[in-house]
């Protein structure tokens, strides 16, 4: 006989939940494969409310970086219309922002979180070169830091404590992975869309002395995010230790190659290269290594 308790059929605006969860996991996976396999070393009950943060700040950074044939600030627009409404109504028929104020909503994500974002967007719309400083590091918090504050929020589950802890571990790490991206995607960024996003380094003489400097702040941005790594709860440690994993491999790669290489072609980490960085991970999850 069978004695599992019967599942309760879910109502239609559960299966709308649902499905609109299923968008943001779908849209993970098609967009990044490696991200999509960290994620599933987070525990079950982390692992939607990050499908549901990434497909949010995914299309929201397509419409900026990708949709040249369209008008995208008019596109971006719409966007934050529909989201601001969605976060009034409870609802949205678009799946992305459906799922997304789910998770805003349930994980208390601030607005300043989502807003400091948003702006990070509107600027890649004006002229991303000549960045001071303060502009830089504008750009770097609202693109990057507070994406990782979104999922922080998430980790911790609702202990303010926990969060203010581990909150500028989290900015280090989000500052430290938009840094390499910006490195690794030179050719596209500068040759392609014109956008130059390190403060005093001029891309028509990339210089060694450039590259090394920008080099030592990544570093030192991954030395003080492992510190708060190795204190989140497992049930997000090895998926948060996994990217950690393939933006070092990366940055090693990076750090190998001649400016002038950078700015001719993106560097990437080997399929095979992931796999093995992920059957480590694995090990690391059935025996219990990460500490």
């Amino acid at each position: 006989m069978n004695f599992e308790p019967k599942q309760t059929p879910m109502n239609n605006f559960q299966i709308f939940n649902h499905i609109s969860g299923l968008t943001s996991k779908l849209v993970t996976e098609k967009y990044s494969t490696s991200f999509s396999r960290a994620s599933t070393l987070f525990k079950p009950e982390i692992r939607q409310h990050i499908y549901n943060i990434y497909g949010f700040v995914r299309f929201a950074d397509e419409i900026v970086d990708t949709f040249h044939d369209f008008d995208k600030a008019k596109l971006l627009d719409e966007f934050e219309k529909n989201y601001r409404d969605a976060l009034e109504m409870g609802i949205s028929l678009n799946p992305i922002l459906h799922s997304f104020c789910i998770t805003q909503k349930e994980k208390n994500i601030s607005q300043d979180l989502v807003d400091a974002f948003l702006h990070s967007m509107r600027m890649d719309l004006g002229e991303i070169r000549d960045l001071n400083d303060e502009k830089y590091q504008e750009y770097i918090y609202g693109s990057a830091e507070v994406v990782g504050l979104m999922c922080l929020k998430v980790f911790v589950n609702g202990n303010a404590e926990e969060y203010e802890k581990l909150k500028p571990y989290a900015q280090s790490l989000g500052s430290a992975f938009q840094k390499i991206n910006f490195l690794r995607d030179i050719n596209a960024d500068f040759c392609d869309l014109g956008r130059t996003y390190f403060p005093n380094v001029n891309f028509r003489n990339f210089s060694l002395q450039d590259k090394l400097a920008i080099e030592k702040d990544i570093a030192s941005d991954f030395h003080h995010a492992l510190v708060g790594i190795k204190m989140l709860p497992m049930s997000s440690k090895l998926a948060v230790f996994m990217a950690f994993k393939y933006y070092t491999n990366l940055f090693k790669k990076i750090r190998k190659c001649k400016p002038e290489i950078l700015l001719k072609k993106r560097i990437s980490v080997s399929n095979a290269r992931k796999v093995y960085l992920f059957g480590e991970m694995l090990l690391a999850k059935n025996f219990n290594l990460v500490r």
